[in-house]
């Protein structure tokens, strides 16, 4: 029972006990009102509040509206100036938006030479001299189109030993099959880079008459990643060689036959990024598909990995940042996230006028790191320690003196004390000047996987999602390499592969064919759908014991 409905005593003694224990259910009502509003505020913020994700999707939406009252305006101008011309009037002079940027230089050019009349058309004299011209580039587009390479190898026979010569075939990344190297490269770039699912592409190629069964491509692409195996075991070594890392994760869902619906596993990212203080190393990432979180998965990621690594407040990296046996350091040091911080206290500064604050000063630490992006690590360093260190000084003394006089069991005493316990690891971006204030890197690499995670909207297995991730190579201007979490597991599939028998391979083919793409969401009823994953989920265990999954574990093969 409340004590604001029990009746008043009258001994002094017991007048103050109720009175400590009136101010007491009265503080812990107040605590609890600040912690709802809190709430309340982060749901309203998260609902209605312009986060970078919904300002995106508005921008794009204006961009949409713009672009159609656009084309109306250019559909009616184009009418009256017709008008006009037909009229014999003269049209307008309008200015027609052109691009902002001239055209690049490496752009094949096609020259149209317009030859002028043979003689004068006011006189008729045939006496005419060169005095300029002019000239003006139209930007045009030339259709990608498919063409079929006939390689003939004449048989040719000797007349005095009857030995037969022959050149050898060119070698092929797929042997005895239809793709050439350039066609494999495409696919592989829509499918990777582009995000076009297979079955999209397939029909995409259907309009141009061409039969490319989708389960056909995702073998080219099972065979194709196994030939990059090598590329994209050399980028992990490159990542992994670099003194300053990022690492991240994101979900990913999976399909999950037999429960009708996906579970959730993890892709972990690791970035090496040395532009921002002008370092020699060209910027990759490797990626690790995991089906949980645990922090061996973390582990497995930063084998071998020195120096420092750039990551937010996951329990798992701690066991890293602790000194291995026999050495007298840690191989790795925490640099802490301040974008991390400064969110906790953001989504608490309409409660609280001290998180509005602390806000306030750490924009100050991110305006001195626009002024030094791109410097050399001296100078950032010098820069740091003269303007970033004393203000740094000042935010941990206004954090402690907020925390001692607010309670310590409200939210924004949490959002607080996140960025205090951290505080070293916070603080170490001003050691080196090759480190960075953010892990913003590493966020930055997951965008691609959640672009095509929203398209192919779910892994078919754990080795799925491995194999799918696992031989995606990139280059320095920003594509990304992803390694697989299991040593041999490649070699193993590849030879289960040649072992397995033709009838064992259709039926792998069935796993992933077409009945795997009806079970996408609003193709088929639900009961529909619930029957082929328990069918797919029979077959599958009819197949496991003559075959190690090559095909039927490559997901998303959609």
């Amino acid at each position: 029972m409340s004590l604001s409905t029990a009746e008043i005593p009258i001994e002094p003694e017991a007048l103050r006990a109720f009175a400590a224990a009136l101010q007491a259910e009265l503080r812990a009502r107040e605590l609890k009102i600040e912690k709802l509003e809190h709430q309340l505020a982060v749901l309203k913020r998260a609902r209605f509040g312009a986060s970078s994700e919904k300002l995106e999707r508005q921008i794009a939406q204006l961009e949409l509206i713009l672009g159609d009252l656009e084309e109306g305006v250019a559909a009616a101008e184009a009418s009256t100036d017709m008008a006009a011309r037909a009229a014999g009037l003269p049209a307008p002079d309008r200015k027609v938006r052109g691009p902002k940027k001239p055209l690049p230089a490496d752009l094949p050019r096609e020259v149209i030479r317009h030859e002028p009349p043979a003689c004068c058309p006011s006189c008729g004299g045939t006496r005419l001299s060169v005095i300029g011209q002019d000239e003006r580039e139209v930007l045009e587009y030339v259709p990608a189109h498919f063409k079929v390479v006939v390689h003939v190898r004449p048989k040719v026979s000797c007349r005095a030993c009857e030995t037969i010569a022959q050149a050898p075939m060119p070698s092929l990344p797929i042997e005895r099959a239809l793709p050439g190297p350039k066609l494999l490269a495409h696919v592989a770039v829509a499918k990777f880079c582009d995000h076009i699912p297979l079955y999209r592409q397939s029909d995409i190629y259907a309009r141009r008459g061409l039969d490319l069964d989708r389960a056909m491509m995702a073998e080219w692409m099972g065979r194709l990643a196994f030939l990059l195996a090598p590329l994209a075991e050399a980028i992990g070594r490159h990542v992994s060689a670099g003194r300053s890392l990022h690492a991240d994760d994101t979900t990913v869902p999976v399909l999950d036959p037999g429960r009708g619906k996906t579970k959730t596993g993890r892709l972990w990212a690791l970035v090496r990024d040395e532009r921002p203080w002008s370092g020699p190393a060209p910027p990759a990432a490797l990626y690790l598909y995991s089906p949980d979180r645990k922090g061996v998965h973390a582990a497995t990621l930063l084998e071998g990995c020195e120096g420092f690594l750039h990551c937010d407040g996951y329990t798992g990296f701690e066991r890293l940042f602790g000194a291995d046996p026999g050495a007298a350091v840690p191989r790795l040091a925490e640099v802490a996230c301040w974008a991390h911080a400064r969110r906790k206290l953001y989504d608490v500064r309409e409660a609280s006028p001290a998180a509005d604050a602390a806000v306030a000063r750490i924009a100050e630490l991110f305006a001195i790191e626009a002024t030094i992006k791109g410097l050399p690590p001296k100078a950032r360093l010098a820069t740091r320690q003269r303007e970033t260190v004393p203000r740094l000084a000042e935010l941990k003394t206004f954090l402690d003196a907020t925390l001692a006089r607010i309670s310590r069991k409200g939210n924004v005493a949490d959002a607080i004390r996140y960025s205090t316990a951290r505080w070293p690891a916070l603080c170490r971006f001003t050691t080196d000047g090759r480190l960075e204030m953010t892990n913003n890197a590493a966020e930055r690499a997951m965008r691609p996987p959640v672009l095509g995670r929203k398209n192919y909207l779910f892994a078919g297995s754990d080795e799925g999602a491995s194999y799918c991730s696992s031989r995606h190579a990139i280059d320095s201007s920003g594509r990304f390499c992803w390694r697989s979490s299991g040593a041999g597991r490649r070699d193993r599939r590849a030879s289960a592969w040649r072992r397995t028998s033709s009838r064992s391979r259709s039926a792998c083919k069935m796993i992933q064919g077409p009945p795997l793409q009806c079970c996408r969401a609003g193709r088929r009823p639900l009961a529909m759908r619930r029957r082929t994953v328990v069918l797919l989920t029979a077959s599958a265990a009819t197949v496991s014991s003559s075959v190690a999954s090559p095909r039927s574990a490559r997901s998303p093969s959609r």
